[in-house]
């Protein structure tokens, strides 16, 4: 926060720290789209940039909204988030073997980026209204797994599977904080790898092409496992400082596929190499625990699950992606928020930072009142 002796108070009460190092992200982003079309504003920084400033506005404006506006709406935009995802199975628009979008003239939504979010919400709501002596009952879990997993069933037969496993891990998260006791998750887990095998045969055939080629790339290196094999590539040739701004020459010469989305990273790497590569990380992870801080700060139980569940939604989209582009998990699918092309990862992202921004004003504001208060 910038001292109000520089800026005026309602802006000077803005996180203009968090949203420097939110806007570098995103003049990354910008640098690394602009290099993929070979030094272009077009078909992506451009457009990159006009979304994200938009989204960049609409998160400013979700921080002055009130803790118990948030709390308040929280079930009811799950529920509208869910007849959203139930309208995609009946009249949603089918692109690339996928029936993810509602096609709405001059926008295409994607109501399964909303529930990221929501889910925190919803939850985080549940688990302050549930009475903390019915936490470890039945009561506490049957609810909760619902409201995760009704989604999760309803995305992962889009088919989207990365955002399906998300918005579960998304929610199990917010279960374990909440104080659930570990082996309820761990149970899960062991019956999963237990049942692999038949949950293999069950998912789609790219799916699980996209499982046997993370386990051996080099099986398939001109085929299925091009992906990974030109990200490796493309991050091992970047060296320590990089090959220099616009010249990496596996985005450039089309040698690594989706280098301005999924493997925007790569791309990226190449040019600023591995401490350019760090630096990134490192200005995600300070987002992240500017999120924590927040949440460990929180003087109600919901604005607590609430923050580091946010938080967490945003350290999944990292974590994911940057583990695909490495070769360490699977390609799902999931982009490198605010750096990646493409407005639905930055979207979910700012409204994540949005919800954030408005439950830590909510602290200050709180504390200043009762400073106030002892003060006369």
């Amino acid at each position: 926060m910038i001292s109000s002796a520089l800026l005026p108070q309602p802006l000077a009460r803005i996180p203009w720290r968090l949203l420097f190092l939110v806007g570098g992200i995103g003049l990354v982003g910008l640098l690394t789209l602009y290099s993929a079309a070979g030094g272009s504003m077009t078909p992506w920084a451009l457009k990159q940039g006009i979304v994200f400033c938009g989204f960049l506005g609409l998160a400013i404006t979700m921080s002055w909204v009130k803790e118990s506006t948030i709390k308040q709406l929280s079930f009811p935009i799950y529920g509208v988030v869910l007849v959203l995802l139930i309208a995609v199975e009946m009249l949603g628009f089918v692109g690339k073997g996928a029936q993810r979008w509602l096609d709405l003239g001059p926008i295409r939504l994607q109501p399964s980026e909303f529930m990221k979010p929501t889910i925190v919400l919803v939850l985080a709501r549940f688990y302050e209204l549930l009475p903390p002596s019915d936490i470890r009952k039945w009561r506490a879990i049957w609810p909760a797994a619902a409201l995760a997993g009704v989604p999760f069933l309803l995305i992962a037969a889009q088919p989207d599977l990365g955002t399906a496993l998300m918005v579960l891990m998304i929610g199990a998260t917010v279960m374990f904080l909440a104080g659930l006791p570990w082996w309820l998750f761990a149970a899960p887990i062991a019956t999963v790898a237990v049942a692999a095998p038949i949950a293999y045969t069950m998912l789609h055939g790219y799916q699980r092409r996209r499982i046997d080629i993370f386990l051996n790339p080099e099986a398939d290196p001109l085929g299925s496992g091009y992906h990974i094999t030109q990200s490796k590539i493309a991050i091992g040739s970047g060296g320590l400082f990089g090959k220099g701004y616009l010249q990496g020459s596996q985005s450039h010469l089309d040698y690594l596929p989706e280098g301005h989305t999924d493997f925007v990273f790569a791309a990226m790497v190449e040019e600023w190499g591995f401490i350019g590569g760090v630096i990134l990380i490192l200005a995600f992870a300070a987002v992240i625990r500017w999120g924590m801080r927040v949440s460990a700060s929180a003087r109600t139980r919901f604005s607590q699950l609430a923050a580091a569940g946010l938080s967490a939604t945003i350290f999944f989209y990292v974590a994911i992606n940057l583990m695909m582009v490495m070769g360490l998990a699977p390609v799902v699918g999931v982009p490198l928020p605010l750096v990646s092309y493409g407005g639905s990862a930055v979207m979910t992202v700012m409204i994540c930072i949005g919800l954030l921004m408005a439950l830590e004003r909510q602290q200050r504001t709180g504390s200043s009142l009762s400073s106030g208060n002892l003060a006369g």
